[in-house]
């Protein structure tokens, strides 16, 4: 997918929602929960101030983040894969290894 997010936006690749509780029980697809969590595949350039210099964001490229359960926009590629873009203020945290 060749997207380029503009101004403070990002293009994050959502992942899989999880398959089994930690018991080991299988939940069926009308239990699983909206992902929360997704790696960023692409950033914008970042945002402007008021004088109109453009402030760099504060994720970068292959950043693991979480996110509000309802925040960005919605795709899905031909493939099945599925990506938000959303403003970098609605990324809540990086998560670190």
């Amino acid at each position: 997918m060749n997207i380029q997010p503009l101004g403070d936006r990002i293009l994050v690749k959502v992942l899989a929602a999880m398959e089994t509780t930690k018991g080991g029980i299988v939940l069926p697809d009308t239990a699983k929960e909206k992902p929360q969590e997704g790696e960023i595949v692409a950033v914008g350039k970042g945002r402007k101030d008021d004088k109109g210099n453009v402030i760099a964001l504060e994720v970068k490229v292959g950043d693991k983040v979480l996110y509000g359960k309802y925040s960005g926009t919605e795709l899905t590629t031909k493939e099945g894969e599925e990506y938000l873009i959303m403003r970098e203020e609605d990324v809540f945290a990086i998560v670190k290894k």
